[in-house]
């Protein structure tokens, strides 16, 4: 299926061209001695008393040029893909298009629960496994980097130990929180161990933690350690950004992501000054601020065209195929704009082409997960899916004349085996969006009230996993694992 666009390829290059400008000209900060001597052995030019790098136009065309070279045509071994925490990456060309296989994921780490007591507190380490148990069960879920994170873990462990649970209790491992370079010795070790070997682990990565930008242009020395030792250890790494449009970046659409696209090309240069076989990608997360009170927007009508625009740009133009953080909303109760914000970010993401969409279950700007929204945003994800990828057939079979002449006018067609045959098929039997009468459905509310319904199923899966999901001696050598960084 052909992807929506906004943009012309002239646009996509307008912007492009504005990005390598903006690295040439203005340049951006890289506060790291060893940033710093790995970029300028690539050939940049660097200001060491203000930790300053300026990229020459060839050489960002020739990183870009190396990404497409390295994507048309992988080396044996090279994953092809990889979750992040929001969503996944792909590492391979692609047609840009509708992807039928786009995947779900609901690991936002976030610090809040809204309980199924109403109450907005901190979350425990039992939120974390029921969290996970109810994605385990919710089948339009693909991935999961953990829900929520016990917030009675000092930060300093917290990414260890939050990683090391969520590979014991699931198969449905995404990417997850890393918050300092000494993290990531310690989670690489679980992700192998989980996965069975070094070496599935590095054909199929996953539990991978990652880096941001901090908008406008700077790559501070925290982030840049994290990224450098995964790739430094041959795991891939795509580097977030999000500019915000009005505080971190101009307040146009276009001047959005022509700032995300250089921040984002800054970082994929310091992957490739590393070592040439690096696995890198380009990242954007762009939005605005809302003017009334600073807030980095998730969601809203302006952020939607800009998602579209995103995707269309870092898949078609670059060739990097990606998912957004989709199924977002800035509510902070589970109400109409909540359903609106999610329903919008969703659909029109897939329809655009991401790869993957997420992280869904919060409300609050992405800052409290609910149980409740998580059952409703999992039956969203069924929605869309249904919606966008289920081939439509035309054949003898479905075109059903024979039926039509069977029926012949004035007929029905409800007691006729072709509909009783395929009524499964072509309908979505939802279990929380009803179709009924307003006498049926206002009789019994409780049986027809979507938020309602969401809560019994919510309760229903609000329980600790019922074993983990790996072997007893895995699960030791994990746990040595989170010892060794505990000390």
């Amino acid at each position: 299926m052909q992807p929506l666009r906004l943009l012309t390829h002239d646009q996509m290059e307008m912007i492009d061209q504005a990005a390598q400008a903006i690295l040439e000209r203005t340049g951006m900060v890289f506060t790291s001695e060893e940033a710093l001597d790995h970029l300028e052995r690539f050939g940049c030019t660097v200001d060491r008393s203000r930790f300053l790098v300026k990229f020459p136009r060839s050489l960002t065309r020739q990183v870009v040029e190396k990404m497409r070279r390295d994507y048309a045509a992988p080396r044996p071994g090279r994953p092809e893909r990889m979750p992040v925490r929001f969503s996944h990456v792909r590492f391979r060309a692609q047609p840009h298009e509708v992807h039928a296989d786009f995947t779900v994921s609901a690991g936002g780490f976030l610090c809040f629960i809204y309980d199924l007591e109403g109450r907005r507190r901190e979350a425990t380490r039992q939120d974390v496994l029921c969290s996970i148990n109810m994605v385990n069960r919710l089948d339009p879920i693909d991935l999961t980097g953990l829900p929520v994170a016990d917030q009675a873990v000092p930060p300093a462990h917290r990414p260890v130990v939050m990683a090391a649970e969520l590979a014991k209790y699931t198969r449905k491992i995404g990417g997850v929180e890393t918050f300092a370079r000494s993290d990531v010795g310690f989670i690489t070790d679980i992700a192998e161990i989980a996965a069975g070997s070094a070496e599935e682990f590095r054909r199929n990565p996953r539990l991978i933690g990652y880096s941001e930008v901090r908008s406008p242009l700077c790559f501070d020395r925290n982030m840049i350690e994290i990224y450098l030792e995964y790739l430094k250890r041959g795991v891939p790494q795509t580097v977030d950004t999000m500019p915000c449009g009005g505080t971190t970046a101009p307040m146009t659409g276009a001047g959005v992501l022509a700032l995300g696209a250089a921040e984002s090309l800054g970082a994929m240069a310091l992957g490739y000054a590393l070592r040439d076989d690096a696995v890198v990608g380009l990242d954007i997360t762009p939005s605005y601020a809302d003017m009334s009170s600073g807030i980095y927007k998730y969601a809203g009508a302006e952020r939607m065209s800009l998602l579209v625009a995103r995707v269309q740009l870092l898949s078609e133009y670059y060739g990097c195929p990606c998912g957004v953080h989709g199924g977002k909303t800035d509510s902070c109760f589970l109400n109409e704009q909540t359903g609106a914000e999610k329903m919008g970010s969703m659909l029109l993401a897939v329809l655009a082409g991401a790869s993957g969409i997420g992280t869904v279950g919060g409300i609050e700007n992405a800052i409290t997960f609910s149980p409740v929204q998580l059952v409703i945003d999992s039956e969203m994800a069924r929605f869309v899916r249904r919606a966008v990828t289920k081939p439509f057939e035309v054949s003898a079979e479905t075109l059903a004349a024979d039926v039509i002449d069977r029926v012949g006018p004035g007929g029905h067609f409800l007691n006729e085996t072709h509909t009783a045959g395929h009524f499964r098929d072509e309908m979505l039997l939802s279990p929380l969006f009803a179709t009924q009468t307003w006498a049926g459905a206002h009789a019994r509310p409780e049986r027809f009230d979507t938020a309602l319904r969401a809560a019994e199923m919510a309760r229903a899966l609000w329980h600790e996993p019922e074993a983990p999901v790996l072997t007893d001696d895995q699960i030791r050598e994990i746990d040595k694992v989170v010892r060794r960084a505990a000390t």
